[in-house]
């Protein structure tokens, strides 16, 4: 455990109970009677599940609790399976070819990419061979508990029939495509992760509608999905608002810690919501809070796309994942869904829903005999971190403040855990895994440890990020003077 950690959940114990050599940390002792989660995705659905089963009173606020999010906009798949983190060895190589491809699985905006320099100088180096083999321990460490925390929430909301636990494909065209992976697939079974290289012939055979264009599979039966993502986010919030929770609409300005045991989240429109705690689980626009709370963390909308399928012509029994073309297709009560694409282009840019329309594209080439008239397209906002782990934390400046937050494309499959990981902090009870790789101190400049940024680091990519604002401005400013090609 974490030696601030430590000292911190000794201040907050009752002391009577460290003389007594009793560790209690209940919800009475230590005064949490009302916590306020800021955001109703199922991280925050999560958290307050597990705080309400601990006593504890929660107020959930979210500017649309009942809105569009990715939380139900993903693909319906938890990805135990999926301990390798989004930068390894190599992949840098691959990312320019992505990038002049305007339909392709990554996209970066132009206007965003100064701003996005610090994030990618740290992707980079969570690439390496050690960097990725440390997180990939951490990952498993939340992964691998995934079932054990989530059965038993979807048993409480009424949703136990919703989970189909019937493994993905993750299909390859081609023998080089395989043979390139390779090492992620042996990182997976050395983290326990069950991975059976099958051919294409048997992957046919499993998933019929399958063409000829797939080479091979890698079959993983631990890999599951949910009915319906938005089923289950909406059960979720109907649970704990049975149970208790206030469900409030506003939309988060500040977030203020009045003393050890009051906070005050204040809203848009005039109104305050007075909690002894505050857990700050609002997805991507979480670092701008927490930048409030005197905290730095890289975090960056990584925007996915979608097409469901009401009526896609075809059947398909489990999830199958495409692994040379970095997009899924899952099979969901409300029609087929099929995703993919990273977007880097910040909070406010409009959607592209050519992505969209690409995905289905390519989804034909595998299918053939899928039909995609009106499909329905949707857009949201991963919150991604530059190592691929979550922020599951306290504040650096305000104990009673936490961060749940930074799931990337796991939210879902994370969110159980999650749940009650954030709800032992908020309870100061002893983690029940090493909390050190989910810290929100790994990304402060002023510590030169394991896995975070050190001081010059720091400086060095703002010096980069500096240079190329400017450079942007002069490019800009130049095309003013000569005009644009083609105009009078």
């Amino acid at each position: 455990m974490d030696p601030i950690y430590k000292c911190q959940v000794a201040l907050d114990l009752d002391i009577g109970a460290i003389i007594s050599g009793r560790l209690v940390a209940g919800a009475k002792d230590l005064n949490v009677r009302n916590t306020v989660i800021i955001g109703a995705g199922i991280i925050g659905l999560a958290i307050a599940h597990h705080l309400q089963k601990d006593g504890v009173n929660v107020t959930v606020v979210d500017r649309d609790p009942e809105g569009d999010k990715a939380s139900f906009g993903n693909a319906g798949g938890f990805a135990v399976t999926d301990v390798v983190p989004a930068s390894v060895p190599g992949l840098m190589w691959r990312v320019p070819r992505w990038l002049i491809d305007p339909l392709g699985p990554l996209s970066i905006r132009p206007l965003h990419a100064p701003r996005l320099i610090p994030w990618l100088l740290r992707f980079s180096r969570s690439g390496s061979l050690a960097e990725s083999s440390r997180i990939a321990k951490a990952l498993s460490a939340l992964n691998s508990r995934t079932y054990d925390d989530l059965l038993p929430m979807l048993a409480d909301a009424g949703l136990s029939a919703e989970l189909q636990r019937r493994g993905a494909l993750t299909l390859y065209e081609t023998a080089a495509g395989f043979r390139r992976d390779a090492r992620e697939w042996n990182v997976k079974r050395f983290h326990g992760i069950d991975a059976q290289d099958i051919s294409g012939h048997d992957a046919r055979s499993m998933e019929p509608a399958l063409g000829p264009l797939v080479y091979c599979a890698v079959f993983t039966p631990q890999w599951s999905h949910i009915n319906d993502p938005k089923r289950m986010v909406d059960a979720m919030r109907n649970l704990v608002r049975q149970r208790g929770a206030q469900i409030v609409t506003g939309e988060v300005r500040h977030v203020v810690a009045n003393s050890s045991r009051s906070v005050s989240v204040e809203l848009a429109d005039g109104r305050k919501i007075m909690g002894e705690n505050a857990v700050v689980a609002a997805g991507a626009w979480s670092g701008q809070m927490t930048r409030q709370l005197g905290d730095h963390v890289l975090l960056e909308s990584e925007r996915g796309y979608n097409a469901t399928i009401a009526d896609p012509g075809i059947c398909l029994s489990r999830e199958l994942i495409f692994a040379e073309r970095k997009f899924v297709a899952t099979p969901l009560t409300c029609g087929l869904r099929i995703g993919g694409a990273a977007e880097f282009g910040g909070l406010n840019a409009k959607p592209n829903f050519q992505r969209s329309q690409a995905l289905t594209k390519l989804a034909s080439m595998y299918l053939p005999n899928l039909k995609t008239d009106n499909p329905r397209n949707w857009a949201g906002h991963r919150p991604a971190t530059p190592d691929s782990l979550p922020v599951i934390d306290r504040s650096t400046r305000h104990p009673n403040i936490f961060y749940a937050f930074g799931h990337g494309h796991y939210g879902l499959t994370q969110a159980a855990t999650t749940g009650r990981l954030a709800a032992d902090l908020v309870l100061r009870k002893p983690p029940s895994i090493e909390m050190e790789p989910y810290s929100v101190r790994r990304f402060a400049w002023r510590s030169n440890g394991e896995g975070r940024i050190t001081r010059d680091r720091f400086f060095a990519s703002m010096r980069i990020n500096a240079i190329a604002g400017r450079t942007k401005r002069i490019v800009w400013r130049r095309v003013d003077e000569i005009g644009t090609p083609g105009r009078d």
